[in-house]
């Protein structure tokens, strides 16, 4: 089975959305669509998280102030506006032959729609990059468990390699002619 669905899984800050954030705009040939999340913080302490989408789109996902049965410890997440937010991204687009996800974890999961949509991309003709959570179970696990996954763990000491690694993973080799 080809592989075209790449996730990458490490601690929390080792710096996997600086990672998709390069690899969407090395792969720009690729007319990527999708969104990263930003850290929202307030005198040097995080707050929550906003998501971002590839053509600059923001709309908050989390808070600690936030009003909303769905948490994750501190944070409260707003699961409409979420899913709001996923409405307003072109995923059908026929240009776009990749997808950028960051993140597959507790609070994405807890919309319905992205679940649907994440499985849709996955099973889709087009590539997909998407950070995932290092733990948990549901479609975090399971997603990792496909057979048409690779899983690269990031880590201190591969952190500036693994750019290169998913390239090749992506790109074919250069012909070079003498």
């Amino acid at each position: 089975m080809k592989i075209k669905n790449i996730l990458i899984t490490g601690l929390p800050g080792i710096g996997k959305t600086t990672l998709i954030k390069n690899l969407s705009e090395t792969l720009g040939s690729f007319s990527p669509i999708g969104f990263y999340t930003a850290e929202i913080r307030d005198k040097g302490v995080r707050k929550g998280f906003e998501l971002i989408s590839l053509d600059g789109k923001r709309k908050l996902l989390s808070h600690r102030e936030l009003r909303s049965p769905y948490r994750v410890g501190s944070y409260r997440v707003d699961v409409k506006g979420f899913e709001g937010f996923l409405a307003s991204i072109s995923w059908s687009d026929p240009s776009a032959r990749l997808v950028i996800i960051d993140e597959i974890g507790k609070m994405e999961c807890f919309s319905e729609k992205f679940k649907k949509l994440l499985i849709e991309i996955l099973d889709s003709d087009k590539w997909l990059i998407a950070t995932v959570a290092l733990k948990g179970g549901g479609l975090i696990a399971e997603v990792k468990d496909r057979q048409d996954v690779k899983l690269f763990t990031m880590t201190k000491s591969n952190r500036d390699s693994l750019l290169r690694e998913i390239l090749r993973e992506i790109t074919p080799p250069q012909t070079f002619r003498p």
